[in-house]
């Protein structure tokens, strides 16, 4: 079992990662909410029976409540975050209870919003059980929930007491999936750790077989490297932002195809961060060889498919109108994370575009 503490001014909590984690889980909420006798758990349908049924007979000292939650973009809803609120208020629980949530990021940040503005903050614990919120958005404390005019645009900052990464989880997920997770772990290296993302040269098909150390040793080092931008930058004013790396391009891509299941945000990533890539080499930040070992890593990983979907001056130009909403804009330019080298990109609010030169710029990023 690996343990990593989040530390900020006001906050710290463990992250526990590994095969059988969940089994602290009752220890843990009594030395971290010993006033607590409510909790709710909040399940993603899709998780198989037998986690639940684990989870509540490690829970059944507590008065238990089970919200079973179907997990989709659509559903990470203002209106949902409201219907569980109402149930929350109706069972009388209060701020020394607790909330859990238990299934990928869209839970955990839907839970995550309701427990923050619950009585203006109740007891929290997330249990992700995606690759992808194992490595990303279960770490940071950002919650919330999308909007008709864009992915989470409404929602706050709130810690959680307690992450427990089971790793057993993992093994019930599509290939999808893993590719989801996958797109943020390869993030992380790129942005951050030129030793890692060659760590990931050699051992990319390790994490896709499921191989329990590898895996572990992966969502451990995208841990590390989230905690270290989170860490110097909870509110996302400066240096968090660069952990969008990739996002502007693939927040507009799945707005655009209104939050299809059969484009993931995984896969949008993956697109974005070649997207964003190009734009770097384009922009003389980045060198053409630099796009050429980041399509290296996608071609040995049959990950290629995401990036030829956006290989036309066309395709790209349809990503224009949803560009402009993404919420690192602070003016009527796109705020573009660009990439220097491997485990370095450029400043944030330094690379900002206007719609209008990336107009211009459309055509000759579909021809690298």
């Amino acid at each position: 079992m690996q343990e990593i503490k989040f530390k900020s001014k006001n906050h710290s909590y463990s992250i526990f990662i590994g095969k059988n984690t969940l089994s602290i889980l009752p220890k843990k909420i009594k030395s971290l909410c010993p006033n607590t006798k409510n909790i709710a758990l909040v399940i993603d349908k899709n998780i198989p029976h037998k986690f639940t049924k684990e989870i509540k007979k490690k829970l059944k000292n507590y008065n238990l409540l089970v919200l079973f939650f179907k997990a989709s973009e659509k559903n990470k809803s203002i209106n949902i975050a409201n219907y569980f609120l109402n149930i929350l208020l109706s069972k009388n629980f209060n701020r020394s209870d607790l909330i859990i949530g238990i299934g990928g990021g869209i839970t955990g940040d839907v839970t995550g919003f309701v427990a923050s503005i619950f009585k203006r903050g109740i007891n929290f614990i997330n249990i992700p059980t995606t690759l992808l919120a194992q490595v990303d958005s279960a770490i940071g404390g950002k919650t919330g929930v999308n909007s008709n005019f864009g992915k989470n645009l409404i929602g706050s900052f709130y810690q959680p007491k307690l992450v427990i990464s089971d790793t057993l989880f993992i093994n019930s997920l599509p290939k999808k999936e893993i590719i989801c997770g996958y797109a943020e772990i390869l993030k992380h290296s790129i942005i951050r750790d030129k030793v890692f993302f060659n760590w990931l040269k050699k051992n990319s098909n390790s994490i896709f077989l499921r191989k329990s150390k590898e895996l572990t040793y992966a969502i451990k080092k995208s841990c590390e490297i989230k905690n270290y931008f989170v860490t110097q930058d909870v509110n996302e004013k400066g240096a968090r932002m660069i952990l969008n790396f990739g996002h502007t391009f693939a927040h507009a891509i799945e707005v655009k195809n209104n939050y299809s299941k059969n484009n993931t945000h995984g896969e949008a990533v993956l697109s974005g961060m070649i997207l964003a890539t190009k734009l770097s080499v384009i922009k003389k930040i980045c060198s053409p060889k630099i796009l050429g070992e980041i399509k290296n890593l996608y071609l040995q990983n049959n990950l290629d498919y995401t990036f030829k979907k956006y290989s036309k001056k066309g395709s790209i130009d349809k990503l224009i109108p949803f560009l402009k909403n993404d919420k690192k804009n602070n003016d009527e330019k796109i705020n573009f994370i660009l990439l220097k080298k491997i485990g370095e990109t450029a400043l944030p609010n330094k690379s900002k575009i206007s719609l209008k030169e990336f107009k211009k710029l459309t055509k000759t990023i579909s021809q690298y």
